[in-house]
C-alpha cells in the first residue's frame, strides 16, 4: 500500500498523530520517497530540528521509520539518513487492536467480579471494600453511597469485545 493511500485513512492519520503528537504530524504526513536527512525534512517543514527528531525516533520506536550512518570522511561528522517503513502500520494497528482487546476482557472481569457504591453529588465510584471503609459515605461530600449497578457498562464492553473479536478474527478462548 502506497504513503498516499495510508496516509489518507482517517484510523491511520489517527494512529500517527497519538505516536508523534501534533508538532512531530506534519513529519509523519510527509514521508518523503527514499532517504532524508533530519536537517532536510526540518528545513522543507519549517520545523524545529529538535521536533523533527523527536518525531523520527518516536517513529524509529514504533518500527515505522529507520535509518542508515553515514561518517563524513573529511569532518568526521555522522549523518543521519532517515527511511519511512510506513508499511508496518497495518501490523502495528492490529497490535495495538489486540492489546486493547486484553484489557478490555480484563476491565470486563472486572467489572463483572465487583460491587459498586456512587457518591452522586461529587460523581466518585467506590468499591464495596472501600465504600465500607468510608462507612458507606462519600469522603469529600458525606452523602450517603448509593449501590451503583454497572450493567449498562458491561453491556457496553462486550459489545465492543465482541466487535473487535470480530474484526481481528479472534474466538472466545473461555
Amino acid at each position: 500500500m502506497a504513503f498516499e493511500e495510508l496516509l489518507s485513512d482517517p484510523v491511520i492519520q489517527k494512529y500517527l498523530h497519538e505516536l508523534v503528537g501534533p508538532t512531530g504530524m506534519p513529519v509523519a504526513a510527509a514521508p518523503p520517497d527514499g532517504e532524508v536527512t533530519d536537517e532536510e525534512l526540518a528545513e522543507e517543514l519549517g520545523l524545529e530540528l529538535n521536533d523533527v527528531r523527536r518525531a523520527l525516533f518516536i517513529l524509529y520506536e514504533n518500527d515505522l521509520a529507520s535509518y542508515r550512518r553515514v561518517r563524513d570522511e573529511d569532518s568526521g561528522w555522522l549523518t543521519y539518513l532517515w527511511t519511512f517503513e510506513y508499511e508496518n502500520i497495518p501490523e502495528n494497528l492490529e497490535e495495538e487492536m489486540h492489546r486493547l482487546l486484553d484489557a478490555l476482557e480484563e476491565r470486563l472481569e472486572y467489572e463483572r467480579t465487583h460491587e459498586f457504591y456512587l457518591s452522586e453529588p461529587a460523581g466518585i465510584r467506590f468499591e464495596f471494600s472501600e465504600a465500607m471503609e468510608f462507612d458507606f459515605q462519600c469522603p469529600e461530600t458525606g452523602a450517603p453511597l448509593e449501590p451503583m449497578e454497572n450493567d449498562d457498562l458491561v453491556e457496553a464492553t462486550e459489545r465492543r469485545i465482541e466487535e473487535l473479536r470480530n474484526e481481528l478474527s479472534v474466538e472466545i478462548t473461555r
